[in-house]
């Protein structure tokens, strides 16, 4: 498992916590596998407690299932939890695209079309680790502008839910239709066009919860 690996002393429970839900999204832990806190304890290189911490807290977020005294478990993709988490961060990132629009720089926008660029080589050569960081660091962009703590948060805090099957999209290759509605966004954005960057951004949040229908 590449993403279990040991982990140095600081903010222990935070990375043990990303570890393993980056396993959990990138299918090294399949849905339904049962977790022990001390075998990825020692994989980390770490003590039980912030393993145990970091299984609450995915828990909390509904990548792992828990029985007391019996098992803690990987999740499986459930299409309704799948939409409702699209929803959500959806709408979180219809919020940041309207108030970021009208504040974004040509530097943003070069850097919204770099990542897109990097997404598209990355979806075609099926690289789907680069597609994820590159999609995440366009929409990134938006979310830094908007400066909307919250709702950076919320999106943060669902987006792992949708992860698995979003990550199946990308390594679609040619049939992935993201890296286009990423062109029409950064153009809407480069025009100053906040309803219509709202527009496409709703579609490509629509087209998640669309995936999950079909799955």
């Amino acid at each position: 498992m590449e993403a279990i690996r040991p982990l140095g002393r600081t903010l222990l429970r935070d990375r043990a916590y990303a570890s393993i839900r980056d396993a959990i999204v990138a299918g090294e832990i399949e849905p339904g596998a049962v977790v022990r806190d001390a075998e990825l304890a020692e994989r980390l290189g770490l003590s039980r407690a912030p393993v145990r911490e970091a299984f609450a807290r995915l828990v909390d977020e509904g990548l792992l299932e828990s029985k007391p005294q019996s098992y803690t478990r990987v999740t499986q993709v459930v299409a309704a939890e799948v939409r409702d988490a699209a929803a959500v961060v959806g709408a979180m990132h219809e919020l940041v695209t309207r108030v970021a629009v009208p504040r974004l720089f040509a530097a943003d926008i070069e850097l919204m079309c770099a990542a897109n660029t990097r997404f598209a080589a990355a979806v075609t050569a099926g690289d789907v680790d680069e597609a994820v960081r590159a999609d995440d660091d366009l929409h990134d962009v938006l979310v830094r502008v908007s400066g909307n703590r919250a709702a950076a948060a919320t999106a943060a805090r669902y987006t792992p839910l949708i992860r698995r099957l979003e990550r199946r999209r990308f390594g679609e290759g040619g049939a992935c239709r993201s890296a286009g509605l990423h062109d029409r966004l950064i153009e809407a954005c480069a025009a100053g066009d906040t309803d219509e960057a709202v527009r496409v951004t709703a579609e490509i949040w629509r087209g998640l919860a669309e995936l999950a229908d079909s799955d």
